[in-house]
């Protein structure tokens, strides 16, 4: 490669056009950095030129990238969140303890379980006395979402990932649990009469509340839902249970986090005629040598039966969604 282009592709460059194209205009993205919008469009035609090749589309009012752009977008992200790990790995060598371990939950994972453990993690204390300097960051995905934040390097461990496919090279798995999905209704619902078993054919002519997979990248994965059917999606499980106690659509949410509505009489479960299995959950995190004492304890709770229990079972003591 010529050296000019060597020299071009830096990470504040790649970064550069991570952010352009995730805010989808030059506007945005010059909000988000800092920089006027015109010092942004420099920048894009200095490292068109070095490369010798458009990276977006000029003919379009918005940020459109062309095939190379795409191309280098992909490629960029990639070495990114190589370079991240590249320096975490370093920090983790020379303490012992990362500066920063993050977390990714799933909407399936209790709240009050993850506080619980984040209490415990916090409460310890090192040779000298000192809590460990690790500083958490947890984040809340959804389905594919959880997968992504791992092998984009987004996260170090994703508790709740859904199990089925083969995980991607480099990653650890190891199983959390089995949840079962109850169909829910408000009482006044059209569907919350009857004893039969409900067909597709009676679902569908009802909204289904659905939540989003939060994957921006890779292929979000849909549940439960049938083709064509009216559909409300909401960003978080805690949500969705609201939407379902407003009388607002029908929809499957797992039996732990409906269980106090359903013994209160504020949602009604009923029974589908479609075969259904219970939904497997595990939690997977990044295969590393220079493996961290912080994400070694995380592992080490996780190694017992009892939390990965009640990480999918205990609901309730918590209202507000984690954002």
């Amino acid at each position: 490669m010529p050296e000019s282009r060597r020299q071009a592709l830096t990470p504040d460059a790649l970064l550069m056009m991570d952010t352009i194209a995730r805010c989808g205009s030059f506007a945005a993205a010059a909000r988000e950095l800092g920089r006027v919008p015109s010092a942004l469009t420099y920048s894009v035609r200095q490292l068109e030129e070095a490369l010798d090749v458009l990276l977006f589309d000029r003919r379009s009012r918005q940020a459109q990238l062309t095939a190379a752009g795409q191309e280098l977008l992909n490629e960029g992200r990639r070495l990114l969140a190589e370079m991240d790990a590249v320096a975490n790995r370093v920090r983790r060598v020379a303490t012992g303890w990362e500066s920063e371990l993050t977390i990714v939950a799933d909407g399936v994972v209790s709240r009050l379980v993850m506080f619980e453990l984040i209490e415990g993690f916090y409460a310890q204390r090192m040779a000298d006395g000192q809590p460990p300097g690790t500083r958490l960051k947890l984040r809340r995905e959804i389905m594919a979402g959880t997968w992504e934040a791992l092998v984009t390097g987004q996260a170090d461990l994703s508790i709740g990932v859904m199990l089925g496919g083969t995980p991607q090279a480099g990653i650890e798995l190891q199983p959390l649990g089995e949840v079962e999905f109850v169909f829910c209704v408000a009482p006044h619902h059209p569907l919350a009469a009857g004893d039969a078993p409900l067909t597709d054919e009676q679902i569908f002519a009802h909204r289904a509340v659905a939540v989003a997979d939060s994957a921006q990248r890779m292929s979000p994965v849909t549940v439960n839902l049938l083709p064509g059917q009216d559909v409300l999606t909401v960003p978080t499980m805690a949500a969705k249970v609201e939407a379902l106690l407003r009388c607002l659509g029908c929809g499957f949410v797992p039996e732990p986090q409906a269980r106090d509505h359903l013994r209160a009489g504020r949602l009604v479960a009923r029974q589908v005629a479609r075969q259904r299995v219970p939904a497997r959950f595990g939690y997977a995190w990044r295969r590393n040598a220079a493996r961290g004492q912080a994400l070694q304890w995380w592992l080490g709770q996780l190694d017992s039966p009892t939390t990965r229990a009640a990480l999918l079972d205990r609901h309730c003591g918590l209202l507000e969604p984690l954002e």
